[in-house]
C-alpha cells in the first residue's frame, strides 16, 4: 500500500516538475522537491523499492535543474 501511495506522490511531483524545465519556472523544482522526499519516505516504508526509487529519481532531475539554473530559474 506504501508503494502505490509513494509512486502516486511521485507522480504528482514528476507533473509538476516538467513544467519547472522551462526557463524562468525553475523556482517550482522549490516545491517538488519536498514532494519528492515525502514520497522517498512514504516508500521506504514499504516492503518494495519502487516507489522510493521512482521518488529518488525525480528528486535526483530536480536538483539537477535546480543546479543548472543556479536554484532561481
Amino acid at each position: 500500500m506504501f508503494n502505490i501511495i509513494s509512486i502516486l506522490i511521485g507522480i504528482v511531483a514528476l507533473v509538476l516538475a516538467i513544467p519547472s524545465a522551462i526557463p524562468l519556472l525553475g523556482w517550482g523544482n522549490w516545491i517538488v522537491l519536498p514532494i519528492a522526499v515525502l514520497g522517498a519516505g512514504i516508500g521506504a516504508l514499504s516492503s518494495s523499492n519502487g516507489g522510493r526509487n521512482f521518488c529518488l529519481i525525480v528528486f535526483i532531475i530536480a536538483v539537477i535543474r535546480l543546479s543548472l539554473g543556479g536554484g532561481i530559474i
